[in-house]
């Protein structure tokens, strides 16, 4: 039987086209008549699926899906089958459209051969940069995308209330986070985790222990982490987990293409007086970013009233790292999970209403490990609001 189906699910329409209109807002704005999506991510986020192909958007608002595979999509008039991009633009004359003078491609995220080819199919327009664009429209989530975050957050909440009944003692880290990965998979995790940005890669997350939070890692991650292979250097190495250390848990969950991003401490018997006011200091700076992050504000006060506080408590020398340190305290998440902005000193972005942040502020104590919390955030009229419900004081293992 031939069961062909839509490629806008029907149910994502209104969404899609909401999306839509404010690609095609931001390029009248900047002049561009057309852009090419072609990279996973924002495929998903111009069409609600991926799928192998590009989808050609100009700035009157006219959209067209030009498909590769699969080949199982109810034919319409918006949806063109294709076997390479040079088709592209004779399918855009048979549509009665004119080839754009100016035409965007992610020239952030491509291979530069994809680049080159995609250019080369349209020898007379002008290429510009449309991953901003790109950017700047995914920062601020539609009200579909944030109740997609939410129910990805009460999950991952829903795994983390679990965690503590999957320690034995003598455990390695890895068999921890393996414990940990099997409850995420049966709470209906994808099983994956999409990052933005070829230097970065992870797996389902970061589960460190003890001084291997101390473990400088080539990834701009918060915590490093030695990893258990150079192939993949960062995290979880192996060794047994012991009385008087921390354990820090970021995991996450990617249930429905849309992700949170939240961190909580476990610590093994008694820990030191440092490590519990390094904690007690992450959360006081993240109660006062919720009050103060309003829209409006520039992302780099959120990060220097962060240094203001760390300074305030004497604890500079373990803020975001202690031999490797972070040059940030937050992100953007969403589709991928590290979007923009990065909350850095030099981020001059502003809020805007229904932005999406994750911050950490975090710290590692050498002998102990990593304390500090990261919860998942939506920017509201009145501040953040926290879509990572989950107790933030440390949790016991034993």
């Amino acid at each position: 039987m031939d069961k062909k189906k839509p490629l806008i699910i029907p149910e994502l329409r209104e969404e899609v086209a909401l999306r839509l209109d404010r690609l095609a807002a931001s390029m009248r704005e900047a002049g561009m008549e057309a852009m090419l999506v072609a990279s996973n991510a924002n495929i998903y986020y111009a069409a609600g699926r991926v799928f192998r192909g590009y989808v050609y958007i100009t700035s009157e608002g006219r959209t067209l899906y030009f498909v590769i595979r699969p080949n199982d999509f109810v034919a319409g008039d918006d949806i063109v089958m294709i076997r390479k991009p040079e088709t592209i633009p004779a399918e855009l004359a048979k549509k009665g459209l004119s080839l754009p003078a100016n035409l965007g491609l992610e020239l952030d995220t491509l291979p530069y051969s994809d680049v080159m080819r995609l250019s080369k199919a349209f020898p007379d327009s002008g290429i510009s940069n449309a991953s901003p664009l790109l950017r700047q429209a995914r920062q601020v989530k539609t009200d579909y995308e944030i109740n997609l975050m939410k129910e990805d957050g009460l999950h991952q909440a829903a795994v983390y209330h679990k965690i503590s009944r999957l320690y034995k003692r003598d455990m390695t880290d890895v068999e921890f986070q393996i414990e940990i990965e099997r409850v995420l998979r049966l709470e209906g995790s994808l099983g994956f985790l999409r990052v933005s940005g070829q230097l970065m890669e992870i797996n389902m997350g970061s589960v460190i222990a003890g001084d291997n939070a101390d473990t400088p890692a080539p990834y701009d991650f918060a915590m490093g982490g030695g990893g258990v292979s150079p192939a993949l250097p960062g995290g979880a190495d192996g060794e047994i987990m012991h009385v008087g250390e921390t354990v820090m848990v970021d995991v996450n969950g990617c249930f429905n293409g849309y992700q949170t991003d939240m961190t909580r401490v476990w610590r093994l018997g008694d820990v030191s007086d440092l490590a519990v006011k390094a904690h007690d200091c992450s959360r006081r700076i993240l109660h006062e970013l919720e009050r103060m992050a309003l829209p409006g504000t520039e992302v780099c006060a959120l990060y220097r009233r962060a240094e203001e506080i760390v300074a305030e408590e004497g604890l500079q020398a373990y803020f975001m790292g202690h031999r490797q340190q972070a040059a940030f305290i937050g992100h953007g998440v969403g589709i991928e999970l590290n979007e923009t902005p990065a909350i850095t000193p030099r981020c001059k972005d502003l809020l805007k209403e229904n932005m999406t942040l994750a911050i950490e502020p975090k710290f590692v104590i050498p002998g102990v490990g990593a304390v500090g919390i990261e919860n998942t955030y939506v920017v509201r009229p009145d501040g953040l609001e926290c879509i990572t419900p989950f107790p933030e004081e440390m949790q016991d293992l034993l």
